[in-house]
């Protein structure tokens, strides 16, 4: 959860150290700093293999944490994971640029941030942050080119073999960690044609964008780590929280690979020495890195709908018991989905405490408060603006509907077919929701986004030119 690492009493710091993955180290005063790094000497876009490069630990003067680092305010983007909802995030993007100029409009983000699905997306707008409008049209044509036969690929009998055998120990220059339920070749290499990190490691060390960070789940501890790749004078005080780690190395293939890597569906990737897992498993929405990094200002995109009617179940459904499809994706939501209602409101009571300690505490004494902050969580506390869009409509139901309506077409095998049927049937289709890599299907969520931004294009427009 956001401040959950916040609120904890007495927490051991974490510090970077080149080559390893990040280890408990002695309290410091004025808490754990990571500074952006040195020009990048190579290209990540076609050696990836080379990710998980070293990681930088240096002190760096105290920084005010104002906005920028000293500098105007920063907006940060945040998305969260959810599989192919992650279309939702491209349409909100999408209507927020066309409520502010259309495809010529500048990039309002200065930080971006994601976890699984949103690491693609987060990584994305860093590669393209120096575009008139991002080249979303860019994007947009990745998410609507899918073809599902193709990234739904399923390899049964390796998955099973391996379930009674066991997974044999990985070699050093071995990637990915076992034999996933889905062959991960066809989404690889779709996000590296659609992602230019070459581009994306220029636009962060020449400042187009301040910050990435990408969330991801270390398979050897169960810790959340943070990697970040960081504009040079860059600061960012990471959580003191031992349930967290964090990285500060270019951000490659590997990472967002990682990020994305949902537990049985997809291996665990390599990076470096270790190997990671989907990210949304414990930081579904990365709201404090970005916080922690200086930003005033958050852009945060939900896929979750939220049923604001709370209907009871009606007593034909709760004299059936759920099926298996259904009882997948309730599982899977209760895994990946982070309860960012409770975040937000955490961060608004945060902010009501700002404003009364600016407005009633004298100058010394709100110094003294904010250093002792610092000390027991790494950063101080400031009022942060937010702008939150959550889907309108269900994803999960309008998936079912889509299913109905075009099952037939899809070239999948008979264990898949009745699979999809089951979860057409129930009206009600989470779990497809993680699996549906379709174009037409990834263009209704699309549009279902660019619809909700634009219903708000004032509120957008107020947001982003205050």
């Amino acid at each position: 959860m956001l401040l959950e690492d916040d609120l904890k009493a007495e927490p051991v710091p974490t510090t970077i150290q080149r080559g390893d993955t990040p280890q408990p180290a002695e309290q410091r005063g004025d808490g754990p700093e990571q500074r952006g790094p040195a020009p990048p000497q190579q290209s990540s876009a076609g050696a990836h293999h080379k990710s998980g490069g070293d990681r930088h630990h240096e002190s760096a003067p105290k920084s005010s944490h104002r906005g920028s680092q000293g500098g105007e305010a920063m907006t940060g983007l945040v998305l969260s994971g959810g599989g192919v909802r992650g279309a939702y995030e491209v349409g909100i993007i999408a209507g927020m640029l066309e409520a502010l100029g259309g495809s010529h409009a500048p990039n309002p983000f200065q930080i971006a941030a994601g976890a699984s699905v949103g690491a693609i997306n987060a990584t994305f707008v860093a590669a393209n942050a120096h575009a008139p409008g991002l080249n979303l049209d860019s994007l947009i044509s990745s998410w609507t080119g899918m073809d599902f036969a193709r990234i739904f690929s399923p390899q049964l009998l390796s998955f099973f073999r391996q379930l009674f055998r066991g997974t044999a120990l990985p070699g050093k220059d071995e990637q990915q960690l076992g034999t996933s339920l889905l062959n991960p070749a066809p989404l690889e290499a779709l996000v590296q044609e659609t992602i230019d990190f070459e581009r994306l490691h220029e636009n962060v060390h020449g400042g187009v964008l301040k910050g990435l960070f990408i969330a991801a789940l270390q398979v050897a501890t169960g810790k959340t780590t943070i990697f970040s790749e960081l504009a040079p004078g860059m600061i960012y005080r990471h959580s003191k929280d031992p349930r967290r780690a964090a990285a500060l190395e270019l951000v490659t293939l590997d990472h967002v690979l990682a990020s994305t890597a949902i537990p049985l569906l997809f291996p665990a990737r390599r990076v470096g020495s270790e190997f990671y897992c989907d990210g949304g498993l414990r930081l579904n929405t990365p709201i404090a890195p970005v916080i922690r990094a200086g930003a005033e200002r958050l852009v945060i995109v939900s896929t979750t709908y939220v049923d604001r009617q709370s209907l009871p179940p009606s007593p034909e459904t709760l004299a059936t018991y759920p099926s298996l499809a259904f009882l997948t994706g309730k599982v899977l939501n209760a895994l990946l989905v982070d309860p960012l209602a409770y975040d937000l409101q955490i961060l608004a009571r945060i902010n009501d405490l700002v404003d009364i300690h600016q407005r009633g505490l004298q100058p010394q004494i709100g110094r003294d408060l904010q250093q002792r902050m610092i000390r027991r969580r790494g950063a101080s506390y400031r009022h942060i603006e937010t702008l939150v869009f959550v889907p309108s409509q269900d994803i999960a139901r309008l998936a079912a509907q889509y299913l109905k309506d075009n099952l037939r077409r899809f070239d999948i095998g008979l264990v898949a077919r009745r699979l999809l049927r089951s979860a057409a049937e129930e009206g009600n289709a989470d779990w497809a929701t993680y699996l549906l890599f379709d174009g037409g299907f990834a263009q209704q969520v699309i549009e279902l986004g660019r619809r909700d931004a634009l219903r708000r294009r004032d509120e957008i427009r107020a947001f982003c030119h205050a």
